[in-house]
């Protein structure tokens, strides 16, 4: 089955921040736009962070994200969990410095992906959380163009 986009109306998104608070020129509903020209900006800072809470569980197989050079992260957490539940971790990312559009796939345990070191562990899930341990921005900002979470609805 093909993996479909996870993020719908109904998902609720949050972020650590956003720069000057100015939600209508950097705020997060830019990173799920489809525009070239809009993004999220978080605010300076260490620890950025994403979260993302389904309406229904889902089965995460694909993660989508563009940041821009110069302001990504060196390293990305992932934490998920079914409802009611505590966070817990499911994988550590490697992000490249760039503003190419990164794509990670699900693994199973069966080696490694056609992406090296950024790779996603499949799980069921009803809220993730992506955290940006650390920017290449001197002072922790981060952007991100896009952000895609594909995989199935259950």
């Amino acid at each position: 089955m093909p993996a479909h986009s996870l993020v719908c109306a109904d998902t609720t998104t949050r972020v650590s921040s956003v720069l000057n608070r100015d939600v209508k020129q950097f705020g997060k509903n830019h990173m799920f736009d489809s525009s070239e020209e809009t993004c999220w900006n978080s605010d300076q800072g260490i620890c950025q962070w994403v979260t993302l809470d389904f309406p229904h569980p889902v089965k995460v197989s694909q993660l989508h994200i563009q940041f821009q050079g110069g302001f990504s992260s060196r390293l990305c957490t992932l934490e998920g969990c079914r409802a009611g539940e505590e966070l817990v971790k499911i994988s550590e990312l490697y992000p490249q410095d760039s503003h190419a559009m990164q794509i990670s796939f699900a693994t199973s345990g069966l080696g490694p992906t056609p992406f090296g070191g950024f790779q996603v562990e499949e799980t069921v899930l009803d809220k993730l959380k992506i955290t940006f341990e650390s920017s290449t921005d001197f002072f922790g900002r981060i952007v991100v163009y896009h952000l895609g979470v594909l995989g199935e609805r259950l």
